[in-house]
């Protein structure tokens, strides 16, 4: 049974750090709802409590039973869950004059308490709140403070239950990593053992075990996520895998017949499938994104449902669906936090589909793909292709989608991808691409006043797409490839680039 910590979302922007972290250690994390708390097995060894936007003095703050689990296993209180904690166990939470955001520094760390271990005082931190802690429960010592708050930790004595004013998780604490490492592996018990070998290897046990002997139907993009689902299926149950790979015709250039040569390579059996004009026109004249993402993501069900025909007793869908997908399209798994946008394989398939739907990556960050593809021997120039978004092109063509538009942003993209890697910056980008914008703009060539298209470079780092900052490219460079752009393709007058981080914006413009 794989040991775990549970994490409860009381819908932090910052949840799904912690959940990453935990798994950094090679521990084993979920994330619920804190209203719909899962079993509590053997397998359970700790749970945090996530900070929120709402106050524990709002009427409707979001509870939790402490009751329930103190004594039993180890608790740890983020933010929220700290104020939560002092507040429904008769300490005193309000408002603050003093309220912190951003960095501080941690002040009498009492270093020597087991979840304080290797942390010392001036210990950089991010805080997020606008309430604090002005007196804690009888029980509780302090073990920290800032120079602006006097409870920044605490400890409830007789048990292993703790409360942190300020967010472990995310990189501007810098000792973070070492007070969660001090939870889970110290106070916690856990032994460390979740790593990508294992998580691959009960995978492919846990598919033989659901799929049987039935066969799967799987699409792939030419992307890692897509690739590292089909090769664990693979694994799995073999030639009952029918692998299909459609050119809805917003793939990048030419990279419908590179990637089914690709894929050959790792003998799959795999199909290709051209229906171009038919996402064509199911895009005609749509304009709004999301009305985009479904038409287009419709579309993909549809063309799955006729192949899935050709093969006889078909019984599975499998996606490369990953854990941003999913959290950014069911609002943090049923937690009060927002919904950003949709995702075309993400939720329930039509009734006339008639296809169960199987997800071996839905619990993983793209890094975290990556190091599975890795652990499965997958070739790193596949492992390192840049994500590309299931909609492909449809949605970095702002507007209506046309075949003469795909054309153009098809070769914009080309030449500053391509350009990347020559100059060796491709592995310094997380993910990088061109949208293609409603506006014309004037232009000079050759003593001719043009009116043409503009384009919008976009590259940014990032390590699961949760976040990520507008890459700092050189200016040579890009400059080099503006000039190319406006000199290579046709209809193009004019290349902007695009210094906007996630958040307050997304990686993709729509």
């Amino acid at each position: 049974m794989q040991e775990k910590i549970i994490i409860l979302d009381f819908g932090s922007q910052y949840t799904q750090l912690i959940g990453r972290r935990v798994r950094e250690l090679n521990v084993y994390s979920e994330i619920h709802p804190f209203h719909h708390l899962p079993e509590i097995d053997d397998s359970v060894k700790g749970i945090v409590l996530s900070g929120s936007p709402f106050s524990v003095l709002s009427k409707d703050a979001p509870p939790f039973d402490f009751d329930a689990y103190r004594g039993k296993l180890p608790i740890l209180g983020v933010c929220y869950g700290a104020q939560l904690m002092a507040h429904q166990l008769g300490g005193r939470v309000a408002p603050s004059n003093t309220r912190e955001y951003g960095r501080a520094n941690l002040m009498r760390v009492n270093s020597a308490h087991e979840l304080m271990h290797g942390i010392a005082d001036q210990s950089q931190v991010w805080m997020s709140h606008g309430d604090t802690i002005q007196s804690l429960p009888t029980s509780a010592e302090l073990i920290a403070s800032t120079e602006d708050i006097d409870v920044a930790a605490f400890h409830l004595q007789g048990e292993e239950t703790f409360g942190i004013q300020f967010h472990p998780e995310v990189y501007h604490s810098t000792d973070g990593k070492q007070l969660l490492q001090n939870f889970v592996v110290n106070i916690c018990g856990c032994a460390q053992n979740w790593t990508p070998k294992a998580f691959a290897q009960n995978t492919i046990e846990e598919l033989k075990q659901t799929v049987g002997k039935d066969k799967v139907v799987l699409g792939l993009s030419g992307g890692v996520d897509s690739t590292v689902a089909a090769i664990l299926l693979h694994k799995a149950i073999g030639t009952q895998l029918h692998c299909i790979f459609v050119d809805n015709g917003l793939l990048r250039k030419n990279e419908f017949e590179s990637v089914l040569e690709q894929y050959q390579h790792l003998g799959l059996n795999i199909k290709g499938v051209n229906a171009k004009q038919r996402f064509y026109a199911a895009l005609k004249e749509v304009t709004d994104p999301e009305l985009k993402r479904k038409a287009i993501g419709k579309t993909f069900i549809e063309v799955f449902d006729d192949e899935a025909h050709l093969v006889k007793d078909v019984s599975w869908l499998g996606q490369g669906t990953i854990y941003p997908d999913v959290i950014e399209s069911v609002s943090a798994t049923g937690g009060p936090s927002a919904t950003i946008k949709s995702h075309h394989n993400v939720g329930g398939l039509p009734d006339f589909m008639k296809l169960k739907v199987i997800e071996p990556l839905k619990l993983l960050f793209k890094d975290e793909v990556r190091r599975v593809g890795r652990s499965l021997g997958l070739d790193e120039n596949l492992l390192g292709r840049h994500p590309f978004p299931g909609p492909g092109l449809g949605i970095r063509i702002l507007g209506e989608v046309t075949e003469e538009k795909v054309r153009i942003l098809q070769e914009v993209d080309h030449v500053f991808v391509e350009g990347l890697k020559k100059e060796g910056l491709y592995d310094d980008v997380w993910q990088a691409g061109a949208m293609l914008l409603p506006v014309q703009s004037v232009g000079v060539m050759g003593d001719e006043r043009t009116y043409e298209q503009a384009v919008a470079l976009r590259a940014v780092s990032s390590t699961d797409g949760m976040t990520a900052d507008w890459c700092h490219l050189p200016y040579a460079f890009l400059g080099k490839v503006s000039n190319q752009i406006i000199n290579q393709v046709r209809g193009v007058n004019r290349v902007v680039y695009d210094i906007s981080s996630k958040p307050p914006a997304t990686i993709e413009w729509e």
